[in-house]
């Protein structure tokens, strides 16, 4: 039996925790809030999207960063572990669109509740309100930790504290400060998951426009470095919503005022087609002023910012538009150009981008090659997922990889 301690009472932690008490060891773990899961309770909207239905193979293709380094860590505990898991403890789960798993419930709760329950059944001690401040390191080997409270000694030490995103919730990123100690190099940390800061004056007139079935693409330097396909929202500083939130995923490292952004309102019509409808429509409305001839095309939100950016005066008369004017406007609706300054904040991201460089972590246990006894999991690490429950699915299984590999 080995003295475990794992610090971070999270995703990755309650499963690292639980992981090595099955195993046999005497484990200790550390949250430093009032409850556990704290992150937990906000994810999914508070819904909880615990992982993503799909076998490993699939699974790997949604991780932005490092995705060979966790190939082991997710066979070893697929999605269907994770389910099964909490199935187990009394929390019957749904798949919705997009093989997102829920707990039927819909209370994010109920799945912290169920790796509580999961954690107490195999005899590991918790401790609430305890910070750790610091380690202690002999011949290279994980000796023991000192907290707020107390001085515990360990054969082993599995980090589990999170990133930096949403601060509030206790991820202030301990974890890299106790890595660099430890010798470990760390990816520059940046938000992910997360809205898109604009310039200019557009998104703040069209603040609140949710659009459905438009398409963004991202180029840097001529290169195409992302096209993304669905629902995109307008907000009081850029842009949100799922298409926006995968690209920041892609462009997380990427210097955004160097990269060019560009909405297309009607992707599934070439501009042929879209130049044809235009045709149809005017010939209707020829006595109407532009602006009053496009509701069929455009919500009224975007009408007036697209003209503009065509170069086409609102008030001008439909008998008046020139073929020249129509094609200004087909090309305009085809690729609207959003100047793009920066993502959100950690406040506002989903995840962290950035973290422990995993070439220095055994992929396979996620322990330290540079201190024996010492672990890494969940956020801490760098490497990071699209949204639809894959982030929570490689904190599961980063923390059962560790947990289970001692003893």
């Amino acid at each position: 039996m080995k003295k475990v301690i794992v610090v971070g009472g999270g995703a990755s932690g309650l499963m690292a925790a639980y992981a090595a008490a099955a195993k046999g060891n005497a484990v200790l773990l550390i949250e430093r809030n009032e409850k556990l899961g704290k992150k937990i309770y906000i994810t999914g909207k508070g819904r909880c999207n615990v992982t993503n239905d799909v076998p490993p193979q699939e699974f790997l293709t949604h991780v932005v960063r490092n995705s060979r380094f966790l190939t082991r860590a997710v066979y070893a505990c697929p999605p269907q572990s994770v389910k099964d898991l909490i199935e187990s403890k009394g929390v019957r789960l749904k798949t919705e669109r997009g093989n997102r798993v829920f707990p039927v419930s819909d209370h994010a709760s109920d799945i912290t509740k169920a790796l509580a329950r999961a954690c107490e059944d195999v005899g590991v001690e918790v401790h609430l309100n305890e910070k750790m401040l610091d380690f202690d390191i002999i011949d290279s080997t994980m000796s023991g930790i000192i907290t707020d409270k107390a001085r515990y000694e360990c054969d082993a030490l599995l980090v589990c504290t999170g990133g930096l995103s949403y601060p509030s919730t206790g991820s202030t990123g301990d974890g890299y400060r106790f890595a660099r100690k430890a010798g470990h190099r760390i990816e520059e940390p940046t938000p992910s998951l997360t809205g898109v800061n604009l310039k200019g004056r557009d998104h703040v007139g069209m603040q609140g426009l949710s659009l459905k079935n438009v398409s963004l693409t991202a180029r840097k330097g001529g290169k195409r470095l992302y096209e993304g396909f669905g629902e995109l929202l307008f907000t009081h500083y850029g842009i949100s919503g799922p298409i926006v939130l995968t690209f920041s995923a892609v462009a997380a490292r990427e210097p955004l005022k160097e990269v060019s952004l560009s909405l297309d309102f009607k992707p599934a019509l070439s501009e042929e087609v879209l130049d044809a409808r235009l045709l149809r429509d005017f010939s209707a409305m020829k006595n109407k002023a532009l602006r009053n001839a496009l509701g069929a095309l455009l919500p009224a939100k975007a009408v007036d910012f697209v003209l503009e950016k065509a170069g086409v005066s609102p008030l001008k008369q439909v008998n008046a538009v020139t073929r020249e004017d129509r094609r200004a406007l087909v090309r305009t609706v085809k690729n609207y150009p959003l100047q793009s300054v920066s993502l959100r904040g950690f406040e506002e991201a989903v995840v962290t981008c950035g973290g422990v460089d995993v070439s220095q972590i055994n992929p396979a246990t996620m322990e330290s090659k540079l201190v024996k006894g010492l672990y890494f999991c969940g956020e801490t690490l760098d490497v990071d997922a699209f949204t639809g429950g894959f982030n929570l699915q490689i904190a599961f299984s980063t923390g059962f990889a560790a947990g289970n590999s001692i003893g």
